[in-house]
Protein backbone atom coordinates (compact mmCIF):
# COMPACT_ATOMS: atom_id res chain seq x y z
CA UNK A 1 0.00 0.00 0.00
CA UNK A 2 1.27 3.47 -0.86
CA UNK A 3 0.38 6.64 0.99
CA UNK A 4 1.21 10.31 0.70
CA UNK A 5 2.91 12.09 3.59
CA UNK A 6 3.35 15.85 3.96
CA UNK A 7 6.86 16.80 5.15
CA UNK A 8 6.97 20.52 6.02
CA UNK A 9 10.03 22.45 4.92
CA UNK A 10 10.75 23.78 8.41
CA UNK A 11 10.68 20.27 9.91
CA UNK A 12 13.48 19.18 7.58
CA UNK A 13 15.40 22.46 7.76
CA UNK A 14 15.42 22.46 11.55
CA UNK A 15 16.69 18.99 12.35
CA UNK A 16 15.26 16.46 9.93
CA UNK A 17 17.24 13.81 8.10
CA UNK A 18 17.85 14.21 4.37
CA UNK A 19 16.08 11.46 2.40
CA UNK A 20 15.73 10.33 -1.19
CA UNK A 21 13.82 8.07 -3.52
CA UNK A 22 14.56 4.45 -2.58
CA UNK A 23 15.35 5.25 1.06
CA UNK A 24 13.65 3.36 3.86
CA UNK A 25 11.99 5.69 6.38
CA UNK A 26 10.08 5.41 9.66
CA UNK A 27 8.45 8.79 10.34
CA UNK A 28 6.27 9.67 13.30
CA UNK A 29 3.16 11.33 11.91
CA UNK A 30 0.06 13.25 12.89
CA UNK A 31 -3.21 14.12 11.23
CA UNK A 32 -2.87 16.73 8.50
CA UNK A 33 -4.05 20.31 8.82
CA UNK A 34 -6.39 19.86 5.87
CA UNK A 35 -7.56 23.48 5.78
CA UNK A 36 -4.00 24.77 5.48
CA UNK A 37 -2.94 22.11 2.97
CA UNK A 38 -5.99 22.85 0.81
CA UNK A 39 -5.19 26.56 0.80
CA UNK A 40 -1.52 25.95 -0.03
CA UNK A 41 -1.64 22.89 -2.32
CA UNK A 42 -5.21 22.90 -3.59
CA UNK A 43 -7.99 20.50 -2.57
CA UNK A 44 -7.07 17.76 -5.05
CA UNK A 45 -3.49 17.30 -3.81
CA UNK A 46 -4.33 17.99 -0.15
CA UNK A 47 -7.15 15.45 -0.19
CA UNK A 48 -4.75 12.64 -1.14
CA UNK A 49 -2.31 13.29 1.72
CA UNK A 50 -2.83 10.82 4.57
CA UNK A 51 -0.51 12.12 7.30
CA UNK A 52 2.00 14.83 8.13
CA UNK A 53 5.50 13.98 9.38
CA UNK A 54 6.08 15.33 12.90
CA UNK A 55 9.19 15.14 15.03
CA UNK A 56 8.84 18.20 17.26
CA UNK A 57 5.50 17.88 19.05
CA UNK A 58 4.67 15.27 21.67
CA UNK A 59 2.44 12.78 19.90
CA UNK A 60 -0.20 10.60 21.56
CA UNK A 61 0.32 6.88 22.07
CA UNK A 62 -0.67 4.98 18.97
CA UNK A 63 0.13 7.85 16.60
CA UNK A 64 0.62 6.82 12.98
CA UNK A 65 4.08 5.90 11.70
CA UNK A 66 4.92 6.05 7.98
CA UNK A 67 7.24 3.09 7.67
CA UNK A 68 8.42 2.05 4.23
CA UNK A 69 10.32 2.98 1.09
CA UNK A 70 10.21 6.44 -0.48
CA UNK A 71 8.77 6.03 -3.99
CA UNK A 72 8.39 9.65 -5.11
CA UNK A 73 9.14 13.13 -3.79
CA UNK A 74 7.51 16.34 -5.00
CA UNK A 75 8.74 19.71 -3.76
CA UNK A 76 5.77 22.03 -3.23
CA UNK A 77 5.76 25.78 -3.83
CA UNK A 78 3.13 28.52 -3.95
CA UNK A 79 2.90 32.28 -3.97
CA UNK A 80 1.71 34.28 -0.96
CA UNK A 81 0.02 37.69 -0.79
CA UNK A 82 -1.03 39.99 2.02
CA UNK A 83 -4.56 39.52 3.29
CA UNK A 84 -7.14 42.26 3.81
CA UNK A 85 -5.51 43.33 7.09
CA UNK A 86 -2.21 43.93 5.24
CA UNK A 87 -0.35 42.14 8.06
CA UNK A 88 -0.53 38.43 7.32
CA UNK A 89 0.39 36.69 4.06
CA UNK A 90 -1.79 33.87 2.76
CA UNK A 91 -1.38 31.31 -0.05
CA UNK A 92 -2.65 32.55 -3.40
CA UNK A 93 -5.06 29.98 -4.88
CA UNK A 94 -3.98 28.46 -8.17
CA UNK A 95 -0.26 29.24 -7.76
CA UNK A 96 0.85 25.83 -6.47
CA UNK A 97 3.78 24.24 -8.28
CA UNK A 98 4.85 20.63 -7.61
CA UNK A 99 8.31 19.70 -8.86
CA UNK A 100 9.54 16.12 -8.81
CA UNK A 101 12.91 15.70 -7.06
CA UNK A 102 15.05 12.66 -6.24
CA UNK A 103 16.12 13.77 -2.76
CA UNK A 104 14.90 16.16 -0.09
CA UNK A 105 17.26 18.36 1.90
CA UNK A 106 15.03 21.37 2.60
CA UNK A 107 16.85 23.79 0.29
CA UNK A 108 14.51 23.91 -2.69
CA UNK A 109 14.13 27.12 -4.70
CA UNK A 110 11.67 28.05 -7.42
CA UNK A 111 12.90 30.42 -10.14
CA UNK A 112 9.46 32.07 -10.32
CA UNK A 113 9.80 33.28 -6.73
CA UNK A 114 7.12 31.02 -5.25
CA UNK A 115 7.74 30.07 -1.61
CA UNK A 116 8.99 26.57 -0.80
CA UNK A 117 6.50 24.86 1.53
CA UNK A 118 7.64 21.27 1.87
CA UNK A 119 7.40 17.90 0.23
CA UNK A 120 4.61 15.58 -0.83
CA UNK A 121 6.21 12.17 -0.34
CA UNK A 122 4.86 8.86 -1.60
CA UNK A 123 5.82 6.01 0.71
CA UNK A 124 5.35 2.32 -0.12
CA UNK A 125 4.25 1.16 3.33
CA UNK A 126 5.94 -1.88 4.83
CA UNK A 127 5.15 -3.37 8.25
CA UNK A 128 8.79 -3.42 9.35
CA UNK A 129 12.28 -2.98 7.97
CA UNK A 130 14.32 -6.15 7.42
Amino acid sequence: MDLLVWYSSWQLQCCGDVFGVGDWVAWDCRETDLDWLESALGPEVAGRISWAEEHHDVLPDGHPVARGTVVEIQAAFCRFALGADQRVSYPVPGTTVLRQVTHADGTEHDPSGARFLGYVVEVAVQPEHD
